[in-house]
């Protein structure tokens, strides 16, 4: 059943009890429509947890949906979709990178890009934390340890283990290690098989440029800046593109 998703609750989210879930000293976990899981996807994009600019989209959409007389799952989907990345730096570099290590030959398609094409149910996207999380009014960047602190890591032994068990043939992608350790967290638990998970693949966000070029190839390692470590990169592109080889011998 979703909150009441007021006007007031929208302009102070933090302060609503509505709209607040938990706290824990100086976490806070909100509660934003992101409950609806694309059961048929073959691809799970996961994220560390929804910043308040997400949560906020995602709470209008659902409210806009249910004062026009949707249905509750059909209100969960719009938000899901109105918060997802879709388009830009990000999207590009991530079908570039996927298309590189062979996940659309995998898949038997031409690019990884038909996969985020409109009204598709090819990707899941999701978080390590599936609620939004805000550490001193702030959103949530990794720290505390999600493993480490109970309250966070509820959500994955809950949330996410829900996702992995309603998914467990799909390809796993974590965005940057922090996702990568609550993957990995149901990976040691068993919920999800570690060959499906994609540990390693350079961030796709704009910011990450240059190791994103570095592991496409587009920039040579003795290019690179200082900032840029080469070698982990390239040893990631060789290992991610065995590693899908192995799974499309395994379909075969």
């Amino acid at each position: 059943m979703l909150p009441k998703i007021t006007a007031a609750a929208l302009c102070d989210p933090l302060s609503s009890p509505d709209l607040v879930l938990k706290k824990s000293g100086q976490i806070k976990i909100m509660y934003a429509p992101f409950d609806h899981i694309e059961t048929a996807a073959r691809l799970v994009v996961v994220g560390i947890t929804p910043g308040m600019t997400q949560a906020l989209n995602a709470l209008r959409a659902a409210a806009s949906c249910l004062e026009q007389g949707q249905s509750i799952e059909n209100s969960l989907m719009a938000a899901k979709l109105t918060a997802s990345f879709s388009g830009g730096a990000i999207r590009n570099n991530l079908v570039s990178m996927l298309d590189s290590i062979g996940v659309a030959d995998h898949f038997g398609i031409g690019s990884t890009a038909e996969l985020f094409r409109p009204g598709a149910t090819d990707v899941h996207f999701t978080s390590a934390l599936r609620y939004p999380v805000f550490v001193d009014g702030k959103n949530y960047n990794g720290t505390p340890d999600m493993i480490r602190t109970p309250v966070l890591r509820e959500q994955i032994d809950t949330h996410l283990m829900e996702e992995a068990r309603a998914l467990p043939k799909a390809i796993w992608l974590p965005l940057g290690p922090k996702a990568e350790s609550a993957v990995s967290h149901l990976v040691r638990t068993g919920a999800l098989e570690g060959n499906r998970v994609l540990s390693g693949l350079p961030h796709p966000s704009g910011a990450n440029a240059e190791r994103v070029a570095v592991f496409l190839g587009r920039k040579k390692p003795e290019e690179a800046s200082k900032q840029t470590n080469p070698a982990p990169l390239l040893a990631a592109h060789t290992r991610l593109s065995a590693q899908i080889t192995n799974l499309t011998g395994e379909a075969a």
